[in-house]
């Protein structure tokens, strides 16, 4: 599958809603209302220009569809991960009954990077019946463009995401991007720092592993068998970590929660998502509702410029937290300081690109504290942050994002389909 980013000059954009694509107005099935029944639930969102349709067929966790065509887009409920039949035959049904009502095919479909997802299969077969080109969005991308469609934003845009996890263009997994958004294009300025995922997947379930993860980039591996005596895998995961067995590395700034969590003994395992970065939050908010916001750790986080990206690493803020022994009070610290850290992140890339706005995605962008802290925070430094409303900031705004950015790739003069573009053709 293709992977394509496109390095942006931002000092002299291009404005693709400042021109209107050929026959938008009058493009057949540009009415949605013929084409969502009355009775199908979903939101309807205005959009700042008239674009071609395009289906978006959304990412893998909480899967929605999205159309987007004229001057509205529809985004579907959210169906539920595509981890089952009953979900994935929804999805497909949802993406059909939509097409039937449409008065000719969409001019693209648009699916999530990873091109094992059942999203990203069904969106090849659908592309592939209809002999329309498909369009592969980029997980982090989308969640930023989801925020921008919402808010009519279509201009430059810096971007924040933060979440559990998406394929990047480098094949990575990542999940603590900052970007420079522009329509169709975006560039990678920064990420996380990489930890490692020891067990891979399996870490993600258990947040203990996450804290052994960070323990091992911190020097200290000999503690992860004691601190962790009742995990039956604890010797095993410091050998892993030892010798870069199973343990991919991600930029997740989910994880890095998981592992705030672990150290300070908040959740050791999962039981229901994101278990632990809501304990983690819950610590924070009873501290600061009884003591008020701490003042963030001077020398907790390092901002390093490497390769030509910017590099946040918060080992530092973890290192502290394997040493404090109130979790309430660490977790509002860790929240006090990431705040301030990202902050200081997006401030270096806003004075380096001139772009004051900040639009911020993610499933992180859940966290009560992190909505309510950054956007004071940023306005300090004169940024304006833009924050999802009426949609989500998680998954189920995924189809969203790619729809918009599969629609501006419609309306930029600068190739005829975007450059991440498969065309899926009928054999002869």
């Amino acid at each position: 599958m293709p992977r394509h980013t496109t390095k942006l000059n931002p000092k002299n954009p291009s404005d693709p809603c400042s021109s209107q694509p050929p026959h938008a107005k009058g493009e057949a099935g540009g009415d949605l209302q013929a084409v969502v029944p009355n009775e199908q639930s979903g939101l309807s969102i205005p959009l700042p220009c008239s674009v071609l349709p395009v289906l978006a067929l959304g990412a893998w966790f909480k899967n929605s569809l999205c159309l987007v065509s004229g001057n509205q887009a529809w985004l579907s409920d959210c169906i539920g991960d595509l981890d089952c039949a009953e979900h994935c035959r929804t999805h497909e049904q949802m993406a059909r009954e939509l097409l039937q009502r449409m008065a000719t095919p969409p001019k693209l479909i648009a699916h999530d990077l990873h091109p094992d997802f059942h999203s990203s299969r069904f969106a090849a077969t659908l592309a592939y019946e209809l002999n329309v080109p498909l369009i592969a969005v980029q997980h982090h991308h989308a969640h930023i463009a989801a925020v921008c469609c919402e808010h009519g934003w279509h201009k430059p845009v810096l971007g924040l995401a933060l979440d559990g996890v998406g394929l990047g263009t480098d094949g990575t997994a990542w999940g603590g991007e900052l970007l420079l958004v522009n329509g169709a294009k975006f560039h990678r300025l920064g990420h996380l720092v990489p930890l490692p995922l020891p067990g891979g997947d399996r870490a993600a379930q258990e947040p203990w592993r996450m804290a052994a993860a960070a323990l091992h980039e911190l020097g200290r591996n000999r503690e992860i068998n004691s601190r962790f005596a009742d995990e039956a895998a604890a010797n095993t995961v410091a050998t892993m970590l030892e010798k870069s067995l199973n343990c991919p590395r991600t930029s997740s700034m989910g994880r890095v929660f998981d592992a705030a969590a672990g150290l300070l003994g908040l959740c050791h395992t999962m039981h229901h998502e994101a278990e632990a970065a809501i304990a983690l939050e819950q610590a924070a908010t009873r501290y600061i509702a009884q003591s008020g916001w701490p003042a963030p750790l001077p020398d907790a986080y390092v901002i390093e410029e490497e390769n030509d990206l910017l590099i946040l690493k918060l080992l530092p803020l973890l290192d502290y937290l394997a040493e404090e022994k109130q979790a309430e009070l660490g977790a509002a610290v860790f929240h006090a300081t990431l705040a301030t850290a990202l902050v200081d992140w997006v401030a270096r890339v806003a004075e380096q690109h001139g772009i004051p706005t900040v639009a911020c995605g993610g499933g992180c962008f859940f966290n009560h504290l992190l909505r309510e802290r950054l956007p004071s925070l940023l306005a300090q430094k004169n940024i304006t942050a833009l924050l999802p409303q009426r949609v989500s900031p998680g998954d189920s705004a995924i189809s969203l994002g790619q729809a918009w950015v599969a629609a501006q790739s419609l309306i930029e003069p600068s190739h005829k389909f975007p450059l991440s573009c498969v065309t899926c053709q009928l054999p002869e």
